[in-house]
């Protein structure tokens, strides 16, 4: 990784498995001084292992004899480790090392030498400014939703109420999570004025997936076209530009919030429906957020995006008063 991210990241992920190393060794201190024998324990396994790995050395052609005999005493050890754990209502594991990431145990790299999806995400949210991500997504989930923030109240001419449409659209969201891997999943497509909850809901179904491993990318129509604009229209291209602009394509889940919000050209237009397109293709979920209608989304973008999108998208309406000055 010689690019500067990368080495960034990279040394996240080390300050990370030296978070968990040191938290694991201030738990086992706090249990060698409430239970001295767990400390003779473990120090009788570091023993046995260092013995068969000598055995090993001298009696190369006896390893599986070694390694059986040495497993079953370890075993032995372990179990009466374990009793006197369970007896100071201690869990098992609770001296075994933990990590933020248990698929790639905080390396960023599976057993096959791949990146595993925690250290892309991380590339997402370094290379897209995403940084802040993190922090929202802990106030904005599925967790702290609030369904009673939404009037109960009849609105306008629409035959629900804002409360009872949210119930719908929020029970459409959570299958939209736990059917993501299927493929006749649709897409969203969410429309309404502002302060209605679109922005919020789309975190909650970011951090659901965020939580499952999936990779998602979530930015405002204007800063991706902008990242396209640049890639574009730059005389060069760096290794990570290409990075930015394959992940739109290839990413999990992408949320294009504010769509409408950005200059409309031609150009635009053509990067739209190349993206939608391409991951619609691709069997890659997107979710659009907007404050245009349906009929406004057909005269500011062409006919083939805006027939991509009421053919392979879901739309939701919200409607209600503006939740920012309730």
């Amino acid at each position: 990784m010689a690019n500067p991210l990368f080495k960034e990241i990279e040394e996240e992920f080390e300050k990370k498995r030296d978070k968990n190393r040191r938290l694991q060794i201030s738990r086992q201190n706090k249990v060698y001084k409430m239970i001295p024998k767990v400390r003779e324990i473990d120090e009788e396994i570091r023993i046995v292992s260092l013995k068969m790995a000598k055995e090993i050395l001298l009696n190369p052609d006896e390893n599986e004899r070694i390694i059986n005999k040495t497993k079953k005493e370890i075993d032995r050890l372990k179990m009466e480790k374990a009793y006197y754990l369970s007896e100071a209502n201690i869990p098992i594991d609770y001296l075994e090392l933990t990590y933020d990431c248990y698929k790639c145990k905080d390396t960023g790299y599976l057993e096959d030498g791949s990146k595993c999806n925690c250290l892309i995400q991380a590339l997402i949210n370094k290379a897209y400014k995403m940084s802040n991500l993190e922090n929202i997504l802990e106030k904005e989930n599925f967790k702290n939703f609030d369904i009673n923030i939404f009037s109960d109240e009849p609105f306008e001419n629409e035959k629900l109420t804002p409360r009872e449409n949210m119930l719908d659209i929020l029970s459409i969201a959570e299958s939209f999570v736990s059917e993501f891997d299927k493929p006749n999943n649709p897409n969203l497509l969410f429309y309404g004025t502002t302060g209605l909850g679109k922005t919020y809901l789309c975190s909650c179904i970011a951090k659901a997936l965020l939580d499952k491993n999936k990779i998602v990318i979530y930015q405002t129509a204007f800063t991706i076209l902008e990242l396209l604009s640049n890639r574009r229209f730059r005389a060069e291209t760096s290794e990570m530009s290409d990075y930015e602009y394959n992940l739109l394509f290839e990413c999990d889940l992408l949320i294009i919030d504010d769509l409408g919000t950005e200059i409309t050209n031609t150009f635009t237009n053509a990067e739209i429906f190349n993206i939608v397109n391409t991951r619609i293709l691709k069997n890659k979920k997107t979710i659009i957020s907007t404050n245009l209608t349906p009929n406004e989304l057909s005269r500011v973008y062409t006919d083939r995006v805006f027939s991509r999108i009421s053919d392979k998208f879901l739309p939701l309406k919200f409607y209600g008063k503006d939740l920012r000055w309730e």
